[in-house]
């Protein structure tokens, strides 16, 4: 599909890889709608990607409420007559699969799995009716994997890989010229494992847990040590405009991952454990 003269809708666009992205595809003359849930932090994105000639607006947004994707869609068909692609890419972290509150587990789920349920079901009846339009959404290398330390996060990204799947095999049947792909980086340079700010209130006091302190620690300084979030908007844009359904940036850790797992199924090994492989592209 091609981005000039598009709308692109990007949720969690105001920051990481949300926004590395918008800017690429502006840069094809795509047309903007950015969705996060940090309000003044959305307004400077905005303001920085006018200041740059893009065309674009931003609408406060929190992927777990229906509404409020729906309100996405219609600020795009309001303010610039169409939409053609959406980017479900808003996402929070969580803790470990042990003694993790079942209330983090609900916030983590409805996040990052409620979040891509709301964007297909908000613009793909549209995309079909059109017949055009492109679905992203952001899954992880620790949707191809569990890792220690990030159960509810594995889990919610194990279920976006599964939803994208489902799509990609549904929108074949249809036969219409709608496309899907799945993201699944390794650690990129951003504040995913800050992601406590945007935690209910109600919840924060988890985050004072040393355990989880700790797992925080370590997965910060793992994702300080990734890839630069303009890497991932790069490949984010190219896979649309070739209609590729993986989206792999640390392409040899996701196939290595996938291969121990098979190995592992098959009454080989556990897979072991690669923080580097997972930094570097």
């Amino acid at each position: 599909m091609e981005l000039n003269g598009r709308t692109v809708v990007i949720t969690g666009g105001a920051s990481g890889i949300g926004l590395a992205t918008a800017r690429r595809m502006a840069q094809s003359g795509a047309s903007l709608v950015l969705g996060d849930v940090e309000e003044g932090t959305l307004a400077e994105a905005v303001e920085s990607l006018r200041e740059n000639g893009a065309r674009v607006v931003g609408a406060t947004c929190d992927v777990a409420v229906e509404a409020d994707v729906e309100a996405l869609r219609d600020a795009a068909l309001a303010n610039f007559g169409g939409a053609h692609l959406i980017f479900n890419n808003a996402g929070v972290g969580g803790g470990p699969a042990i003694g993790t509150p079942k209330a983090v587990w609900d916030w983590v789920m409805g996040v990052n799995v409620s979040g891509v349920i709301n964007g297909i079901n908000a613009f793909v009846p549209l995309f079909l009716e059109q017949n055009e339009g492109h679905v992203v959404s952001t899954a992880s290398l620790a949707g191809l994997g569990g890792v220690p330390g990030m159960g509810p996060y594995c889990a919610s990204k194990f279920a976006v890989v599964g939803i994208a799947e489902s799509l990609f095999h549904e929108l074949a049947l249809s036969g219409k010229n709608v496309g899907t792909s799945v993201l699944c980086p390794g650690f990129v340079r951003t504040r995913i494992f800050e992601s406590e700010r945007n935690m209910p209130d109600e919840l924060k006091a988890y985050n004072d847990d040393p355990k989880v302190r700790a797992i925080s620690s370590m997965a910060s300084d793992a994702v300080n040590g990734g890839i630069d979030p303009s890497i991932v908007g790069e490949a984010v844009t190219s896979a649309v405009l070739e209609n590729r359904f993986w989206i792999l940036t640390h392409e040899h850790a996701a196939i290595r991952t996938s291969e121990q797992r098979v190995d592992w199924m098959r009454g080989g090994r556990p897979p072991r454990i690669n923080l580097e492989g997972a930094t570097r592209p």
